[in-house]
């Protein structure tokens, strides 16, 4: 599903034009979706930058970052008018409308042409153009092929770079996972020869932690992870209360459960979080081992075969505890991806 001749008849004139991307961007759905504004803006559209929740300050500093508009309560009028006012509207980095929340429901009533950018598994059948590529390393990698595809590849320049290489970057790991293309490197040397100073973003992202934030970091292993080696699972579970000591802010958690699967031995991994209105949970896994059909199947979630989401409206210890009684049924799949990797 990739029809970029309909996509550049529908931007051949300059539109109003929003962008959204799902709840709690992470650096691949903030930096697909200002590199892409960055991109239409050049172009001679009106663009708007949608969120549906906050996101981590360690992003901010991206080009455009200062024009975002965060939905909330408070200006959900305003909110609800963009979405009617405008003509095309992009959704990037989610692949079914119930990530964006409240929001959701007003882009899918909106008379503008809904265009979907994303690679995660099994998209929902909303947009009338959709980009969804599942073998690509990030959203943000899309964005890019798009951009050339459209035949503006010069109009890259190091602000619409930084943005698209903090995506691309993040969502491999610092390009360490099998997602990892070819293609992957062939657009970071052209990142690279825009002026994109790849050492300066990596500083940004992951060199800005709180004093707080560590020291949660710290209190996590020590005190919180739990492994299972029967079943070649490790995981965190962290209250509330635990969030609220250590003043957690949005993005703190981020990263967590990759400690979890970094232990030798262990191919499956899970961070459980009380976040008071519903327990959040992020899967990883490597090998054959889906994550997210595990998430999909038990945990209202989904996402990448070796990473997902998904949530529980149990409490805390209900959702662990299910968690926990679900590995056994597993068993003789993680030890064979085990005795694999």
């Amino acid at each position: 599903m990739y029809d970029v001749s309909a996509l550049k008849e529908l931007l051949k004139e300059p539109k109003e034009v929003m962008i959204t991307t799902h709840h709690k961007p992470d650096a691949d759905a903030l930096g697909s979706s200002l590199g892409l504004a960055g991109y239409l803006k050049k172009k001679g559209h009106l663009v708007t930058v949608v969120t549906p929740s906050d996101y981590p300050n360690f992003l901010n500093w991206m080009s455009g970052n200062d024009d975002v508009i965060i939905y909330s309560e408070k200006n959900d009028a305003l909110v609800q008018r963009i979405i009617k006012e405008s003509q095309v509207i992009f959704c990037l980095d989610f692949s079914s409308l119930s990530r964006i929340n409240e929001m959701g429901e007003y882009i899918r009533a909106a008379a503008g042409t809904k265009v979907l950018v994303d690679h995660h598994l099994q998209p929902e059948d909303f947009a009338e153009i959709q980009f969804s590529n599942t073998n690509a390393a990030a959203t943000a990698e899309i964005v890019y092929d798009l951009i050339k595809d459209l035949g503006d590849g010069d109009l890259i320049d190091t602000n619409i770079g930084e943005c698209l290489y903090a995506g691309i970057m993040t969502d491999t790991g610092s390009f360490r996972h099998p997602s990892t293309s070819p293609n992957v490197h062939l657009i970071i040397a052209d990142l690279l020869n825009v002026g994109v100073k790849t050492s300066n973003i990596h500083r940004l992202i992951y060199d800005s932690s709180t004093e707080l934030r560590l020291r949660f970091l710290g209190y996590a292993l020590k005190e919180k992870l739990v492994v299972l080696q029967e079943y070649h699972t490790a995981y965190f579970a962290i209250t509330a209360e635990e969030l609220k000591a250590y003043d957690s802010k949005t993005g703190d958690t981020e990263g967590l459960v990759n400690y979890a699967l970094s232990i030798e031995g262990i191919v499956f991994a899970a961070l459980i979080i009380d976040r008071s209105q519903a327990v959040k949970m992020s899967f990883r896994s490597v090998g054959d081992f889906s994550a997210n059909e595990f998430a999909r199947d038990h945990f209202n979630g989904g996402g990448h075969k070796n990473a997902a989401g998904g949530m529980s409206m149990d409490p805390l210890e209900a959702t662990v505890q299910k968690f926990e009684s679900l590995l056994p049924q597993y068993k003789e799949q993680l030890q064979a991806v085990a005795q694999n990797s």
